[in-house]
């Protein structure tokens, strides 16, 4: 036998703490794997990020407001799939135009709506107030309509807002829907 006293267990990690086994095992599995909501959110507020440090001159996210994140909307329809058509379009108020037409694609209101939520959300869970929460302007709110209202118009589809009902089911209520004349 060897006179090292490792009695035959060379390499073996008997001499290091359990407690760092159970630490560096609990290291090594996969991290919390996040819900989807939680993903895009995640991506959302660093593409929100990204978008202020872009600016010239950069803007620190403690001098955003809602201008910046209007401006941020705004810059989204780029990459929208939605074809609004323009009033002048003979397509206008039709929702399913026979031929392509040269209007310009623009993000679907829905997903507009949906990300405001989702940034609105992670403004305060990264330490911002809800006081003083960007996402959550009256401004905003009124752009999302305005877009909502146009898109709707522009499509020949009536928007109906759902209201619940006391059992807490979800019926529709014309009350604002667009007439065209």
């Amino acid at each position: 036998m060897s006179s090292s006293g490792s009695h035959g267990a060379e390499g073996s990690s008997s001499n290091i703490p359990l407690d760092y086994h159970l630490q560096h095992q609990h290291q090594q599995q996969s991290p919390v794997t996040l819900s989807r909501y939680e993903s895009q959110k995640r991506r959302d507020w660093n593409t929100f990020g990204q978008y202020l440090k872009n600016q010239r001159p950069p803007v620190p996210l403690s001098q955003c407001n809602c201008n910046h994140v209007l401006d941020f909307l705004r810059y989204l329809d780029q990459f929208g799939k939605t074809k609004v058509h323009l009033q002048g379009c003979m397509f206008f108020g039709q929702p399913e135009p026979p031929a392509p037409c040269t209007c310009p694609l623009r993000q679907a209101w829905g997903s507009l709506d949906a990300l405001i939520g989702r940034l609105r959300a992670a403004y305060e869970e990264n330490g911002g107030s809800p006081e003083t929460n960007p996402f959550a302007s009256g401004s905003i709110r009124v752009y999302l309509r305005e877009v909502r209202e146009c898109q709707a118009k522009a499509r020949g589809i009536p928007y109906k807002k759902k209201k619940k009902t006391p059992k807490g089911n979800v019926e529709e209520s014309s009350t604002s829907s667009i007439h065209f004349s």
